[in-house]
């Protein structure tokens, strides 16, 4: 069975921001800081949170954050912006808050950009992911003496079957050929004339998959779906944890719902309850 610090470990590297957070706010509640963050425009937006300002002091943060994404490497993510603020019970819309009123919403907020792993390093990771996922699955594969030992009579049989096949296989493309020499001039003209009629539904069926998936709404309900599921059965403080990151990446992801979305009114109410759900989740793991 799969350890599930293994599996959130891996989550993080492959990109997925609730295993991120997961990851930054425990290793952060060490010294009092608590961390949301969501993935726009190419940038991962990371806000800390803390009682008082001594906490959140800009440079140890700041190394310290770094030092944690650069452990993790997380896939395709190389730009962090890194916001700071005390903490406050009413989080919604945050990204939107602190873009509009910077100078009124944090203390500070900081670029970095992470430092890729050394080659060496990505392969001891690849390679120990390998081994965790397949390693018990390829152990029927090992030494079969037997087989072994009847290699050189497969070998003849396979040498006179290779030639009757080649021969068959000679005969019948020489057929193909002679039939279908008089048919080419027609059978290119319908290829060329078919084209057109197969590339529009495909053009649609593209369009209508970008459009779904850029459905904020619709992935924020798929989250929250997750976190309800992992709570019924969450009972150590790592799984809690996962439950506290997936309400909070649910509440986000409500919470960049545009206002012109049929369900923005839904998507508010939402944002408020995935945010009480995930403080909730963030309780349970504190019990614990």
């Amino acid at each position: 069975m799969a350890n599930p610090i293994d599996d959130i470990a891996r989550q993080a590297r492959e990109g997925m921001v609730a295993s991120i957070i997961q990851i930054l706010n425990d290793e952060l509640a060490q010294v009092g800081v608590r961390a949301r963050a969501v993935f726009a425009d190419g940038v991962l937006q990371v806000l800390c949170e803390a009682a008082t300002p001594q906490l959140l002091e800009q440079s140890s943060l700041v190394d310290r954050v770094r030092a944690i994404l650069e452990g993790i490497s997380p896939r395709n993510i190389r730009r962090v912006n890194i916001n700071s603020r005390l903490v406050r019970e009413h989080q919604l819309l945050w990204l939107e808050e602190i873009s509009r009123e910077p100078e009124n919403q944090l203390l500070w907020s900081q670029e970095i950009k992470l430092r890729k792993p050394n080659l060496f390093k990505r392969l001891a990771t690849a390679h120990h992911e390998r081994q965790a996922e397949g390693g018990k699955a390829r152990l029927p594969r090992i030494a079969a003496p037997r087989s072994m030992q009847q290699e050189p009579r497969q070998f003849q049989q396979g040498i006179v079957g290779g030639v009757s096949l080649t021969v068959l296989l000679l005969v019948a493309v020489a057929a193909i050929y002679k039939g279908l020499n008089s048919q080419v001039p027609n059978t290119t003209q319908a290829a060329i004339t078919s084209t057109p009629v197969e590339a529009t539904p495909a053009l649609k069926i593209s369009k209508e998959t970008a459009n779904s998936a850029v459905d904020s709404f619709a992935q924020a309900v798929r989250v929250a779906e997750q976190a309800a599921t992992d709570g019924k059965i969450a009972q150590s403080r790592e799984k809690w944890l996962v439950v506290a990151a997936k309400w909070q990446q649910a509440s986000d992801l409500m919470a960049a719902v545009p206002p012109k979305h049929p369900r923005y009114t839904t998507a508010v109410n939402r944002t408020v309850l995935y945010r009480q759900n995930s403080d909730k989740a963030q309780q349970e793991a504190q019990n614990k």
